[in-house]
């Protein structure tokens, strides 16, 4: 989970200056969003820190952090001020080359850019199915929507015919997509994965990589917590916190 202290809301003082060769990530701990970020920190051997924001009860500072409001953005002892997932990705590629996620071929990182779109298509369905009962909406042709979408993925690993997206070993593409499948149960779409073979055996070999496995969350954790968020409750960021 990214992170274990809690979220930072209304009225909360703004952190101190951020120590001399540290990344400090400004998260939410059951935010697909900001786990693209902390998984290439963690594949890249980034030193870093995590400050939680609750995003129903923004502390006022935070819009110095990041404009728009949202999670994730990163903050350089320096100063510096990196915002949106994908951006900051790249970001923190360039600036730590030694592990390099993005390839460097032209085309493959193309691949990577238009499978990206896909993702995106991806993702803003389960969304909607997320709030569908809130907005009294039947989720049925949503989910048909999102399967229309999902088998896109499929067929870019079959066209590869690699067990990662864009070859032999994880690449970006392969970060920024994981913390939405592991959501899966959360949006109720888990049983679709059992209809594309590739996706499914993609996602047990992701399972085992180590960024994965220090940033997964229990699937009860984030199913209460979609519950709640949904529910527009100020204690959904801090939920299964002491």
């Amino acid at each position: 989970m990214s992170g274990s202290q809690r979220s930072l809301a209304k009225g909360s003082p703004a952190p101190g200056p951020v120590p001399e060769g540290v990344i400090r990530l400004y998260s939410m701990r059951f935010c697909p969003f900001p786990q693209r970020v902390q998984l290439v920190l963690l594949a890249k051997g980034i030193k870093h820190e995590v400050v939680n924001i609750n995003l129903k009860s923004k502390p006022d500072w935070f819009f110095e952090k990041s404009p728009p409001g949202l999670v994730p953005s990163i903050e350089t002892s320096d100063g510096k001020i990196v915002y949106d997932s994908s951006i900051v990705c790249d970001y923190l590629d360039e600036t730590f080359p030694e592990k390099k996620l993005i390839p460097e071929d032209p085309y493959e990182k193309a691949r990577q850019k238009m499978i990206l779109e896909d993702v995106n298509a991806v993702t803003a369905v389960m969304y909607k199915i997320l709030y569908a009962p809130k907005d009294n909406r039947d989720a049925t042709e949503l989910k048909a929507q999102f399967f229309e979408q999902y088998k896109k993925l499929e067929e870019a690993l079959t066209k590869t015919n690699t067990p990662y997206f864009c070859g032999e070993s994880v690449t970006l593409i392969d970060y920024i997509f994981w913390p939405f499948f592991e959501r899966f149960i959360a949006f109720d779409v888990l049983d679709f994965v059992e209809k594309t073979p590739r996706m499914k055996a993609w996602g047990d070999l992701m399972l085992q990589d180590p960024a994965v496995k220090e940033t997964l969350t229990e699937p009860d954790a984030l199913v209460k917590f979609y519950e709640l968020y949904c529910q527009d409750s100020l204690d959904a960021a801090d939920y299964g916190l002491d």
